[in-house]
């Protein structure tokens, strides 16, 4: 398998990305990115898989048609993944689902194949928690959009991390691909990243991941930039690390076979200790980038 899929690797018809369980080798976890003119507008099924809209840049209605009725969301969405929380909608499995943008946008379809079929859905910005992780070098947002816990899916987990440039995330390097009830689930993961220029400069960042035992022996170390995707079906997964002067962005799908919806992750224990020094200095100045709205009366 190729793990590190640079920009253009993964185009598939409308899709810029275009990953699915099949092209990834393992059950789950999906992503596309679709690219829309003003005007423009796309149809797909949904199949055996659940969906998450997500803008990362321009606004976009979708619709989603099923035996059970219509539905239709306006997403305002926002100027790009570095100007603000977006608002998103959940596509069910065995839908008929369409995206539309007057203006034109880029939008992230975040899927996994699931059982259970859920309700169409609007998830408000309001709603979504914005959560500062780690201090010092370490700090980095993480927008809790479909976390476990705060979105309801029947597999599909997914959350934004917005890293400074010159900090770590994905630090200490952590791995979820071990069967450990309470202590650790297995998920397979993708990351697709997005960086901020400077002064028309592009960004760029880096990105390891590492054997965790035997048969999970994923190793990577990639130079990441605009439109890259990382696929982590196993292994210690970190440092994700943003170059100075340019902010990193990166989007997170997983999804697995567990019983229970849960993102229970396990310390690399070379470098665990690191949490322990985060109470002992300030979170990084420039955080957060951006705060949810506030909820309307």
């Amino acid at each position: 398998m190729t793990h590190h899929l640079p920009a253009g690797k993964a185009v598939a018809g409308p899709y810029a990305v275009d990953v699915s369980p099949e092209g990834a080798g393992w059950g789950y976890s999906g992503l596309r990115v679709l690219q829309l003119p003003p005007g423009g507008s796309h149809t797909f099924g949904t199949g055996d898989s659940e969906w998450i809209v997500l803008p990362l840049s321009g606004a976009c209605t979708v619709t989603a048609d099923d035996d059970l009725g219509h539905d239709t969301f306006e997403l305002a969405g926002r100027a790009s993944v570095f100007d603000g929380v977006t608002d998103f909608a959940y596509v069910p499995r065995d839908a008929r689902a369409t995206v539309s943008s007057a203006a034109g946008g880029r939008f992230a379809l975040t899927g996994a194949r699931c059982t259970r079929r859920l309700p169409a859905r609007y998830g408000p910005a309001s709603d979504v928690p914005v959560e500062l992780r780690g201090t010092g070098n370490c700090s980095r947002q993480v927008n809790n959009f479909a976390a476990a816990g705060v979105f309801e899916c029947d597999k599909l987990i997914a959350v934004e991390v917005l890293t400074p440039g010159g900090n770590w995330s994905s630090f200490p390097p952590h791995k979820h691909d071990e069967h450990r009830p309470g202590e650790e689930s297995v998920l397979e993961e993708i990351y697709y990243f997005e960086f901020a220029a400077h002064d028309g400069t592009p960004g760029l960042g880096y990105q390891r991941v590492s054997p965790s035992g035997p048969g999970r022996d994923t190793d990577v170390l990639a130079e990441v930039r605009d439109g890259d995707v990382v696929l982590i079906p196993d292994g210690w997964h970190g440092p994700s690390m943003a170059v100075p002067g340019h902010h990193m962005y990166y989007l997170n799908v997983m999804a697995g076979p567990e019983a229970e919806r849960a993102w229970l992750i396990c310390d690399h224990p070379g470098h665990a200790w690191i949490r322990e020094t985060w109470p002992q200095q300030p979170v990084d100045p420039r955080l957060p980038l951006y705060t949810a709205p506030e909820r309307s009366a």
